[in-house]
């Protein structure tokens, strides 16, 4: 609703200047907006939405870890669908993905705060093509909390949309951000619906899961 507001005031101007002025006449009108801060990776490059990463912790040994597409317990879908970190940085590479942004305004880059989705940008069977987008799934009454698994969707209302944050530490933080309306306010500073993406614990892994406390620390490295 406020966007919409916003978006009413800022036409009301337009259609009082285009009264006034002709093409004969052109105007340049001041903008206030505050141009989109990119998000970073480990060498202090733009992200850009074409290319692919990996999503690496900001820290190291037993606290470090990549993120990777990996098999759910108990899970009768016939491809792997759990998003997961190592659980140490000192082994496997994670499994690559890409930032699909919600608005293409500014280029190809990928910006804080903006609505996004990720999915795992890699070779896959034509039967397991739905399982590389992150979305967040039902609600685990065994851990308590939500988990992040895949079979999302782009660009649509429902369970798919994520954002980028700086972190109050190092790095970013990922935020799943249930909205309905992307499309009319692509990117947004007000978090309060959203939810911080962190680790629990699950049959001895690191699963990707909302939570209120200790936000997941994470950095993006090309591939």
């Amino acid at each position: 609703m406020k966007c919409l507001f916003l978006l009413c005031l800022c036409l009301v101007p337009i259609v009082v200047f285009s009264s006034t002025f002709t093409s004969q006449n052109p105007i340049d009108l001041p903008s206030d907006a505050t141009p989109p801060t990119p998000v970073l990776d480990v060498t202090g490059k733009e992200l850009d939405s074409r290319l692919s990463y990996r999503i690496i912790s900001t820290f190291w040994g037993a606290l470090g870890g990549d993120v990777y597409l990996g098999k759910s317990p108990n899970s009768d879908a016939p491809c792997p669908d759990g998003v997961f970190r190592y659980n140490s940085d000192v082994g496997p590479s994670g499994t690559p993905v890409r930032f699909i942004g919600s608005s293409s305004d500014f280029g190809p880059g990928i910006f804080e705060d903006e609505l996004l989705n990720i999915q795992f940008d890699i070779s896959t069977a034509k039967l397991c093509v739905s399982y590389t987008i992150w979305k967040v799934g039902d609600y685990d009454a065994s851990l308590g909390t939500m988990l992040l698994e895949t079979g999302g969707t782009i660009g649509q209302a429902d369970s798919s949309w994520f954002k980028i944050v700086k972190s109050s530490q190092f790095g970013y933080n990922l935020l799943y951000c249930p909205v309905t309306t992307p499309v009319i306010c692509p990117s947004s500073s007000d978090d309060r619906f959203c939810s911080k993406v962190g680790v629990v614990h699950q049959n001895g892994k690191r699963r990707l899961a909302l939570v209120k406390d200790n936000p997941l620390e994470v950095s993006f490295k090309q591939v």
